[in-house]
């Protein structure tokens, strides 16, 4: 499985952005598709995940209500939809699959995104 991140960049604080996250090699629908995210000096967190065969949600608590996750089945691909930005939302970011929420095998190469104030 290989998984390759794209769509960071610079965005202004209350601005919007979108990650992309293509999979190559996956070999069934009962995965867990999830976003996490490091920002400098910090530990990696959980931002958003996705059942790829379920399309059942969750959220980080700080992402809650400004983030969406989905999906394109077709496309191999899954998508973080970033909205009403923060400063504090800077890091890079990170999709993953594995088998179950909390059980990662493996990750894409990260993407950098900046929200200036």
């Amino acid at each position: 499985v290989q998984l390759q991140a794209s769509g960071g960049g610079l965005v202004q604080a209350g601005g919007s952005l979108r990650l992309s996250c293509a999979a190559s090699g996956l070999t069934s629908s009962r995965i867990v598709m999830g976003w996490f995210r490091q920002a400098p000096g910090k530990e990696r967190v959980f931002v958003a995940r996705i059942g790829w065969g379920t399309g059942t949600t969750a959220y980080g608590d700080s992402v809650q209500g400004r983030f969406i996750i989905s999906r394109d089945i077709a496309k191999s691909t899954v998508y973080l939809q970033m909205n009403s930005l923060k400063p504090e939302d800077t890091a890079v970011y990170y999709c993953a699959t594995g088998p179950r929420p909390g059980t990662y095998e493996y990750w894409g190469q990260g993407t950098l995104v900046t929200v200036s104030s």
